[in-house]
């Protein structure tokens, strides 16, 4: 058994880039899946519904159950389910009849894996000692952000260099991480993250303004967050009329390297989170307004790139801000998950509907996508105050 804290965050760190690498590998492949196995467009948006529909289901019935378990056990059986799914791909699809159902039970996989790090990696991270746990939060959090653009980058090269035929070989590499993560998760300190008859039951969780303020953020952030990020490479495309490498590259491997930065920035300087979170979602506002009207295609790209500083530390400050006011638990950790979770579901369809009935014209979507970063920052300078007293 290793001894040190340091090895429990590390583990955590190499959770959110598995988080990361199932979250971004298989959109990657949907042309591919779509040409090989003949299936619909329509059949592979069918995947991306499952996926987040999953996620949702996990962080509604983990919200419980994760304390009763045992943290170890469900983390080392995340990662595990996580690399079932992932390896699973590159021969699953070939080998049922339907190549859908393989595609889907994979999915389902990831999505059961992706979703359990979600909810348990953030408070597994929160009772590490720390004099630091904001900063240690936001850190944390940049992993997810280092996997993402880790898995554009090699997996652009790889089929850039073998070939769209032998996506099916990367799906087994990648696999290979979450494996080693759920070793490495048999090995490390795990603590509690209240002490028993201290954290609030769900029912007392539920009634608290406060919590639900916090709901209400970690959604806008998550609609933010992820309506920029789905977009980035077909904006890269249509706006600067890259090719489709080049235009990954350029659009959500560049979102992720910027939202990772502005994590760990704060992880080492900041200090004033509600303060951060406020400029933040100005920054975001003004991004979105670039993004959106300037004419200039580099221009408008390089507000893309700067919304994922901009957004990065919205989810994390989130969890920070909550974890400081409420003795939620486990519990509030995965409901707010559940809600970041509905603002990346629901935020993205919202606006892609609104911008279809202009065209399909990107730019208007991302002037609606405003809403999203400005109804943050009102509900934090006119509700996200700390108490006059610790609520119990």
């Amino acid at each position: 058994m290793l001894k040190s804290y340091n090895h429990t965050r590390a583990a955590c760190y190499f959770g959110y880039v598995t988080q990361g690498i199932v979250n971004n590998f298989s959109p990657l492949l949907f042309l591919i899946f779509q040409r090989q196995f003949e299936i619909s467009l329509t059949q592979v948006t069918l995947l991306v519904t499952v996926n987040f529909a999953v996620q949702l289901l996990v962080d509604c019935a983990f919200s419980k159950l994760a304390d009763k378990i045992g943290y170890r056990v469900c983390l080392v059986g995340a990662h595990f389910v996580a690399a079932l799914g992932l390896a699973g791909l590159s021969f699953l699809p070939r080998a049922l009849p339907s190549a859908l159902a393989g595609l889907l039970i994979c999915t389902v996989l990831c999505a059961l894996g992706s979703g359990l790090i979600e909810v348990l990696v953030s408070p597994t991270v929160e009772a590490c000692p720390s004099e630091n746990k904001t900063g240690q939060m936001s850190l944390l959090h940049s992993f997810y952000c280092w996997g993402s653009a880790a898995v554009v980058l090699v997996s652009t090269g790889f089929l850039l260099l073998f070939g769209n035929v032998n996506w099916w070989i990367l799906a087994l590499v990648w696999a290979c991480l979450p494996l080693a993560n759920a070793v490495y998760f048999l090995f490390v300190p795990i603590a509690k993250l209240d002490d028993e008859g201290e954290t609030l039951p769900v029912r007392k969780l539920l009634k608290k303004p406060r919590f639900w303020l916090f709901f209400v953020l970690m959604t806008l952030a998550g609609a933010a967050e992820l309506y920029i990020s789905q977009w980035a490479s077909a904006f890269a495309e249509s706006g600067l009329g890259l090719g489709k490498a080049l235009g990954d590259m350029a659009g959500p491997c560049l979102f992720a390297v910027f939202m990772g930065l502005s994590r760990v920035l704060y992880s080492r300087y900041g200090k004033r989170l509600r303060l951060f979170l406020i400029l933040s979602g100005i920054l975001c506002i003004g991004c979105y307004l670039v993004a959106a009207f300037v004419p200039v295609p580099g221009v408008a790209l390089v507000g893309c790139a700067l919304a994922g500083f901009a957004v990065g530390i919205m989810w994390p400050g989130i969890f920070s801000l909550a974890s400081k006011d409420l003795a939620g638990g486990t519990p509030m950790f995965a409901l707010l998950a559940l809600g970041g979770d509905l603002g990346c579901t629901a935020g993205p369809t919202l606006v892609g509907l609104l911008a279809g009935r202009f065209n399909d014209n990107i730019g208007t979507g991302i002037a609606f996508a405003l809403v999203f970063p400005a109804l943050f920052v009102i509900l934090l300078l006119c509700f996200g105050g700390s108490p006059k007293r610790k609520e119990k």
